[in-house]
């Protein structure tokens, strides 16, 4: 059964992030070009630090419920199809989505990741909450549709209608887009939504992990690993290797640790004999994701946002990095589309600097201090590059940008390729009528959304914007 799920954090933006695609176009000159993959870098043995802080992770099955839908731009109607898609989960469970990005395909079994909207074109959107309220209050978090239609003036809605209806609002906020639904009881729902929602904070994730990488001498407790969670509980994995080696996952009073819940600390206790090295820890937990919750693509898929999560397998990871002496690092790495790029986070607990080279600079984290490196990339851009450190450390980033719609990227200089369906699914079939996971929890048939793949890039050499950060490791972890 569905639920809805109330905000852990209050959110406040008063418009549209900086053109990310003119910051990047000014910075960066040569690169690497693929075509629908992303390049390898590194060697076999380098971890990947993905760009998604935790949660579920999904691939998409199809566009279930939906109906047609006309968006208007530059004198031109095109007819779309505009509804509800479903996901389904790594590990267990199925959520339903619509989408925030209207002039974008989506892929074929593309695999999402649940993402804080700073990661996606919801950034800066001034109107990202009143999204928000229109999935809470519409459907299927709204599954009475008579109820549904009284409120919108509507003789009456079918789950088609109640699908594009909701569709075409969220497009309204999420891409300022022109657009109508076809079906005049659908449009009167979408003209109620619009005018109606409000502005609700941001949703807290799933499960998340802060820091996500930690690191520190032999004979200290590394940490702490704060846990963040909508779950009742969560299990704690502690690495098999590490554990083979007497590295334990402690809490503060050094208790062996095996389940974690919302605010739990934990630690990695390393020996004082352990020889230098990593490991990594995995907790997962069984949750409803929250409502509003954005996702975000591997490739360039469609961004979608969450309406509706059955009972969800959800992951976060724990890196840890120790040694006796030198540089200790410990890396992480978050999409930051207010800057049009990625933000690589490396602290230094060593007593001798940490020397990394990236993108043909480089760069020197002081013993004791943490420095930001924001990455400027294109919109669409891929980007996969490896980090290397002392004591054989390796860390590989990777992922694809997507912070801007069609529209807003042309308002920046630099038009967002696309494909010629400029939405889930070119309209002219005739509607489906999909399954209301929020009654039963169970999917219908799948439609599967055609498109080629975008050539995809990886550009090298340029410059890089720094933001330091002069603290002490112990600042950063409280």
């Amino acid at each position: 059964m569905f639920s809805a799920f109330s905000a852990l954090s209050a959110r406040a933006r008063t418009g549209r992030r900086p053109g990310a695609a003119r910051l990047a176009a000014a910075t960066l000159t040569s690169g690497l070009v693929v075509a629908g993959v992303l390049a390898t870098a590194g060697t076999a043995v380098a971890e990947e630090t993905p760009q998604s802080p935790g949660g579920a992770t999904a691939t998409i099955t199809g566009l279930k419920t939906y109906g047609t839908a006309v968006i208007r731009e530059n004198g031109e109607e095109q007819q779309v199809s505009a509804g509800l898609f479903e996901m389904s989960v790594e590990g267990g469970g199925m959520l339903q989505t619509y989408c925030v990005d209207a002039h974008n395909p989506t892929q074929r079994d593309a695999k999402y990741h649940e993402t804080p909207w700073s990661g996606t074109s919801l950034d800066g959107n001034k109107d990202a909450g009143r999204i928000r309220w229109i999935l809470q209050n519409s459907y299927p978090q709204v599954n009475d549709l008579a109820a549904l239609a009284g409120k919108a003036g509507a003789a009456g809605l079918t789950e088609q209608d109640a699908a594009a209806g909701t569709q075409v609002a969220i497009w309204r906020y999420s891409d300022g887009a022109d657009v109508e639904a076809v079906d005049p009881e659908a449009e009167k729902l979408a003209d109620y939504l619009q005018k109606s929602a409000r502005n609700l904070a941001e949703p807290g994730a799933s499960l998340t992990l802060d820091p996500p990488a930690v690191s520190g001498h032999t004979g200290e407790r590394l940490g702490p690993v704060t846990v963040h969670t909508n779950a009742d509980s969560v299990t704690v994995t502690p690495p098999v290797a590490a554990m083979a080696a007497g590295v334990k996952v402690v809490d503060e009073s050094g208790k062996v640790v095996t389940s974690a819940v919302n605010g739990s600390r934990v630690y990695f206790e390393v020996p004082e004999k352990a020889a230098a090295g990593s490991a990594e820890l995995t907790l997962q937990a069984s949750t409803t994701v929250p409502v509003g919750r954005a996702f975000a693509s591997e490739t360039r898929s469609q961004t979608q946002i969450l309406a509706g999560s059955s009972e969800s397998t959800v992951s976060a990871v724990a890196r840890a990095n120790w040694a006796k002496e030198g540089a200790i690092p410990a890396l992480s790495a978050e999409k930051n589309c207010a800057a049009g790029g990625v933000d690589i986070k490396a602290a230094n607990v060593g007593d001798e600097p940490f020397t990394f080279d990236l993108m043909g600079i480089r760069h020197t984290i002081d013993a004791g201090t943490t420095e930001t490196v924001t990455i400027p990339l294109q919109e669409d851009q891929a980007y996969d590059f490896t980090i290397r450190g002392p004591n054989g450390f390796e860390e590989q980033i990777k992922g694809v940008l997507d912070c801007a719609t069609e529209t807003e990227a042309a308002e920046g200089g630099d038009s967002v390729q696309t494909l010629s369906e400029p939405s889930p699914a070119t309209a002219g079939a005739a509607s489906t009528t999909g399954t209301d996971l929020a009654e039963t929890g169970s999917s219908g048939a799948t439609l599967l959304i055609a498109g080629a793949a975008i050539a995809l890039v990886v550009v090298g050499g340029g410059a890089l914007l720094l933001a330091r950060r002069r603290n002490s490791p112990s600042q950063e972890q409280e």
